[in-house]
């Protein structure tokens, strides 16, 4: 019966759709409420119900690689293609197995000779490609005493590498961004090999094994303690030897990729939500109820005559390192990117000590990472927005790479998005605002094996539902206020403007 008023709503309302401009209480607005209205947390708690059936009846998990994410998988983009969306499985890599044959060798050949200790003073990076070079060290960018040690950004920009000599060793410290940046723009400079080593500050100084989910950079990589870093730094033209001797299997796993048969393919607002868990648990906060609340929408707006395309996104392998969203990002073209106008996050949406955060597009808290690509304040005032008319408070949150915008604003694509919270603990100022338990985690289940259908907050769920269903629905119909983001674009919009 739902399915049909829709229908037959969009049905009427097609000429004018195609005919009229969106505006302030236009066409956007008309459809967001359409949307709003029918997108219901209860059939969002449907889908989460399937998904912890599909984790019970394979080995309690969704984790990426095994047979509950295959068939979360498969009931995605049934459901998807049942809708009428065209739905692509875009396969993706990830490291099925690794293990080393030898320890890693780390060896100063000149000026003088001294051998590192394995697995003490330096580690291989799991899951690092084998290798065997021989090459200078080249410091990157790096923060050493006497001069105060900050959170290192060393290796964090690609401007770090200018000047570094192709075939060279990158020497990186630890900070502020993921591992997995600095060695894709070690990669790109054209090193050889990699050694990243601690920061040095206190606490932060020993080596230890570490496993970062990367291995495309297709080069040797270890991470060192701080004294062998600093060691190597202060040695003019150090030449080191670097070997790992490792067997690493790649498997083969899908994205769930939804476009609207509507719109306009130069204009995309795609929408995204990691579908894996991982192997503790069946994963139903964290991500099923993203997954869950877009494809909820996905189903109620498939008729809709949007004007611009939508695209929505269900990552594989979000859980091992975003490689979901990061190999999807890097298989576009710079016109591709071009083309998606907004990105949207939803990840842990409904967990049960919940609090309202949306990413903070502008930086307005002047506090951890920097603001989004420009365009980015822009969806977070849309969400925030919503928000606003139930008079339901928000608090920011930082992009801080933990999910699947990061591969989308280290290209510039503006973003923005909704988090419920996850391992850190509420405040006694949030709980005055949302409710809830001050002192305890947004989600005590938080990769864990309790993190069933019993551990989401229904409530969240349904006003975050709601909340997603308007955002869509509003750059579905109107992108005016973010900005172009080619040239050529931009050009254009100056000139009209004048």
């Amino acid at each position: 019966m739902r399915r049909t008023l829709t229908v037959l709503i969009t049905v009427l309302a097609l000429p004018l759709a195609m005919a009229a401009p969106a505006h302030a209480g236009g066409l956007d607005d008309v459809f967001a409420k359409l949307l709003v209205k029918q997108v219901k947390g209860t059939n969002a708690k449907k889908h989460l119900d399937v998904l912890q059936a599909i984790a019970d009846a394979n080995g309690g998990n969704r984790a990426t690689g095994t047979p509950g994410y295959d068939a979360s998988r498969d009931y995605v983009a049934g459901k998807l293609r049942r809708a009428g969306y065209k739905v692509t499985l875009q396969p993706i890599n990830y490291v099925e197995s690794w293990s080393e044959n030898s320890p890693p060798v780390l060896d100063l050949t000149a000026p003088g000779a001294k051998s590192y200790v394995p697995n003490e003073d330096f580690f291989s990076f799991q899951p690092s490609p084998a290798g065997d070079v021989t090459a200078q060290v080249q410091a990157v960018d790096l923060t050493l005493p006497p001069a105060p040690v900050p959170s290192s950004t060393s290796g964090c920009e690609e401007s770090d590498f200018a000047g570094f000599t192709a075939g060279r060793i990158a020497l990186i410290q630890r900070g502020t961004c993921a591992f997995v940046q600095k060695v894709q723009n070690a990669k790109t400079a054209g090193a050889s090999g990699i050694i990243v080593f601690n920061e040095g500050q206190p606490g932060r100084t020993d080596a230890y094994p570490l496993d970062i989910g990367e291995w495309r950079a297709g080069i040797p990589m270890v991470f060192a303690d701080f004294a062998v870093g600093a060691e190597l730094a202060g040695t003019a033209g150090a030449t080191v030897r670097l070997k790992v001797d490792a067997n690493l299997v790649l498997g083969t796993t899908d994205n769930v990729i939804a476009e609207s048969r509507f719109g306009d393919p130069r204009n995309v607002v795609m929408v995204g939500a990691h579908l894996d868990g991982v192997p503790v648990g069946p994963g139903i906060n964290d991500n099923g109820s993203g997954s869950a609340a877009i494809l909820e929408v996905a189903e109620e707006m498939a008729f809709f005559p949007v004007k611009n395309k939508v695209r929505f996104a269900f990552w594989a392998a979000e859980e091992i390192g975003l490689l979901g969203s990061d190999q999807y990002v890097a298989s576009l073209s710079e016109s591709q990117r071009d083309r998606i106008r907004v990105y949207l996050n939803f990840d842990m949406i409904a967990s049960p000590n919940y609090a309202y955060k949306l990413y903070d597009g502008d930086d307005s808290d002047n506090v951890g990472s920097p603001a989004g690509p420009p365009g980015s304040a822009q969806i977070e005032r849309q969400l925030s927005a919503f928000y606003d008319s139930r008079d339901l408070p928000t608090v920011g949150t930082d992009f801080d790479g933990r999910s699947d915008y990061g591969p989308f604003i280290a290209v510039g694509i503006p973003s923005g998005g909704i988090f419920t919270g996850a391992e850190g603990i509420k405040t006694a100022e949030e709980a005055a605002l949302f409710g809830g338990t001050a002192g305890v985690a947004y989600d005590p289940c938080y990769h864990q094996a309790c993190d069933t259908i019993a551990n989401i907050d229904l409530t969240a769920l349904d006003v975050d539902a709601d909340a997603i269903a308007d955002s869509v629905a509003r750059f579905a119909f109107d992108l005016r206020a973010i900005p172009p983001r080619t040239a050529a674009a931009q050009s254009a919009t100056a000139l009209s403007a004048g």
